[in-house]
């Protein structure tokens, strides 16, 4: 493929860190060699620990790398390319039938794509079944599904640790069937992917944040574990606006793997999403600013009908400064505070009202 075409991954604004988004492991050692110097002298067999034998001090070393090969043998051929328009991103082979989940962010405003599948050069033409930038998914279907179509393995997000190895597989720069490694850096982070420039806006929960490379090219692809399964699908990468917005190594995110059953399940079983599991206010609202630019607050334009909002009491015009122990300053606060949180839930939402401060009790809606 082209390495020259725009491959994709988009900005996103981290709520823990003062990073903008863009969309190694320990080897099992012996200390014989080390400790080795004080009885080189007296003993016939330290030369059994002497630097010509260093390979024998990391018993484990063949091991792993088995390990990484046989991985990357039984997924690489389940992660393939999408050229979507003049841009380049990665997808997930989902079921043996030609679905393919991606970033919503991939796809874009497509409706017709070109897959490369992994060990073919010839690109198979892919239709749009559904996208959801609200989490930043989508799942386009093969016209021909090629034989020996392979579907990866979902894994468990919830059993995801932190430290486990992890192998990041797609496209970067357009160099397509690239592997790169690292580990489990965090779970569970929040960050809200920027608006600009392609991405869709949207606020993420519970991702997984890993060390392993996540370059341009990579969105849509697979984070995989030691045991071949599909952990998360890198969507996010870390720049440093005090550097120009510079790549910051070693920090990208994935959207877990648990999130992308159950959206792509949907997608492929009803064409659309009809359960986000997300937590609504039911607002439509803009940050608001004092004198001094300073945000101060989601200003409350409309209400849905029967939503949560409308359920407490709250009303277009007021302005939203808090949900439950979190403080809300713009918008992207409030989706932050809203991510954290499950339909169902009984909160409160603190406001101001003609320059009184009130507080509701609501019971959270579904997106």
């Amino acid at each position: 493929m082209d390495a020259s075409r725009g491959p994709l991954l988009r900005r996103a604004v981290l709520c823990l860190l003062p990073f903008v988004l863009l969309a190694g492991c320990s080897l099992p050692g012996s200390s014989s060699s080390s400790s080795s110097s004080s009885s080189q002298s007296s003993s016939p067999s330290a030369g059994k620990d002497l630097p010509g034998t260093a390979q024998a001090a990391v018993p484990g070393a063949a091991d792993l790398e088995s390990g990484y090969r046989k991985v990357i043998r039984d997924v690489l051929p389940s992660v393939v390319q999408i050229q979507a328009g003049d841009e380049l991103g990665s997808g997930v082979v989902y079921d043996g039938k030609g679905h393919i989940v991606t970033n919503a962010h991939v796809v874009g405003d497509g409706k017709t794509f070109q897959v490369t599948t992994a060990g073919s050069e010839t690109p198979l033409t892919a239709e749009l079944v559904y996208s959801y930038p609200q989490q930043d998914l989508a799942v386009v279907r093969l016209e021909r599904v090629p034989d020996g179509l392979k579907a990866a393995r979902f894994g468990d997000s919830a059993e995801v640790e932190v430290g486990q190895i992890v192998l990041a597989m797609g496209s970067p720069l357009g160099l397509a069937s690239s592997v790169t490694q690292g580990i489990v850096s965090a779970t569970g982070r929040t960050v809200t992917e920027g608006g600009t420039g392609g991405g869709t806006g949207a606020t993420l929960a519970n991702m997984v944040q890993t060390s392993a490379a996540i370059n341009p090219g990579n969105s849509g692809g697979a984070l995989v574990d030691l045991r071949g399964e599909v952990v998360g699908i890198p969507t996010l990468a870390a720049a440093d606006p005090r550097v120009g917005n510079g790549a910051v190594a070693g920090i990208g995110f994935a959207i877990p793997a648990s999130t992308v059953k159950t959206v792509a399940g949907q997608i492929v079983e009803q064409g659309r999403v009809t359960h986000s599991g997300r937590a609504a206010l039911g607002i439509t609202g803009r940050t608001l600013v004092d004198a001094d630019y300073q945000a101060v607050g989601v200003a409350v334009v409309e209400v849905q009908r029967d939503g949560a909002a409308d359920e407490a009491g709250i009303q277009p015009g007021d302005v939203i400064t808090g949900l439950g122990d979190t403080d809300v300053t713009t918008i992207t606060s409030l989706a932050e505070a809203l991510a954290a949180r499950q339909p169902g839930d009984r909160t409160t939402v603190t406001f101001r009202r003609g320059g009184a401060e009130r507080t509701a009790d609501v019971t959270l809606g579904e997106q």
